[in-house]
């Protein structure tokens, strides 16, 4: 009988957030769209975050990012039908909408456009 200890290996499973859909992609760019009234350009990337503020980890979570007149827009995917959403201007200057996360696609668009919106209109008010 062989004496050494058995090695048992475990194998957490990682569920990994599923990418944008087809019709996902094509619900942000109308948004954008609309917002704009031209075709506004976004790319997919990857990016990490921490999911709640308890979390030592950070998840991989798929994203979508834009940028229009010097603003930069995040609209990132942290379940299968749940968003996060932040824009910022530089690393001292990030915003989100007060929301942590949104189980509608196009309510964490359209919110994040309004905020961005409302804070260049406050913005432009305190330079006058």
């Amino acid at each position: 009988m062989d004496n050494t200890p058995s090695t048992v290996l475990v194998i957490k499973s990682m569920n990994k957030i599923p990418d944008y859909t087809p019709e996902e992609l094509k619900a942000i760019g109308d948004c954008l769209q609309e917002r704009y009234g031209e075709n506004i350009p976004f790319e997919q990337a990857d990016i990490e975050l921490r999911l709640s503020e308890n979390d030592s980890q950070v998840t991989e979570c798929p994203a979508v990012y834009w940028e229009k007149a010097g603003c930069h827009f995040i609209v990132a995917k942290t379940d299968e039908v749940q968003y996060f959403s932040q824009f910022f201007y530089s690393n001292r200057e990030q915003f989100g909408t007060g929301k942590p996360f949104y189980n509608d696609l196009l309510d964490c668009v359209l919110t994040t456009l309004r905020v961005q919106a409302d804070h260049e209109l406050q913005k432009n008010n305190a330079k006058d």
